[in-house]
């Protein structure tokens, strides 16, 4: 089992305090012009969920209640992309209500996207990711690699971008070597929590 990172744990313990809030949503809308492809957006969106096994994970608890990472096969982890036809005045609104999703995090991606159409050329893509799952460093290569992958599928292939040389995953394993665990009174987490307790 893939523990969290310190960063995801209080993530999740104030997510699961604050029951499901929609208050560590990060979310982008990208207003869209010309012509648009949905089913190639949905295919580039699925390359980038496939990409950063992060936005495939899901956040269960084991029989002790200690929370672990399981990262879901593409397979399992396709991510929807609803399209809802939008009267112009009404964007802002339909926007407000996709950014106010509540994650289960134990059962749904940290990722969810909407398309709205507000006419034949004009559209706006809402991407909404829990905190848990990104920062704010994290949404511009995301964006490139979205765009890439776009690009990509529209001239009818798979983005041929290298794999990534790290995953959150292989981050959260190595924090854990560093510091180790906080139970364990000889770990440099156990000491350094001593010492900010003093």
């Amino acid at each position: 089992m893939i523990p969290l990172s310190f960063a995801q744990r209080r993530m999740w313990v104030l997510h699961q305090l604050e029951g499901g809030s929609d208050s560590w949503n990060m979310a982008a809308a990208f207003r869209l012009t010309g012509t648009l492809d949905r089913d190639v957006l949905a295919a580039a969106l699925r390359d980038v969920v496939e990409r950063h096994e992060i936005l495939r994970t899901v956040y269960a608890t084991d029989a002790d209640g200690e929370p672990h990472q399981r990262i879901l096969p593409i397979a399992e982890a396709a991510p929807e992309l609803p399209l809802t036809e939008v009267a112009p005045d009404d964007v802002s609104g339909a926007v407000d209500g996709a950014i106010a999703h509540r994650f289960d995090l134990t059962a749904e991606l940290p990722l969810r996207a909407h398309l709205f159409r507000c006419a034949a050329q004009e559209h706006v893509l809402v991407l909404v990711i829990h905190h848990i799952a990104t920062d704010g460093s994290s949404g511009a290569p995301l964006v490139r690699d979205l765009a890439a992958a776009y690009t990509a599928r529209r001239g009818g292939r798979a983005p041929a971008w290298e794999p990534l040389p790290v995953q959150y995953k292989d981050y959260t394993m190595w924090q854990r070597e560093v510091l180790g665990d906080v139970a364990d009174p000889e770990s440099l987490a156990a000491t350094q929590v001593e010492y900010w307790r003093k």
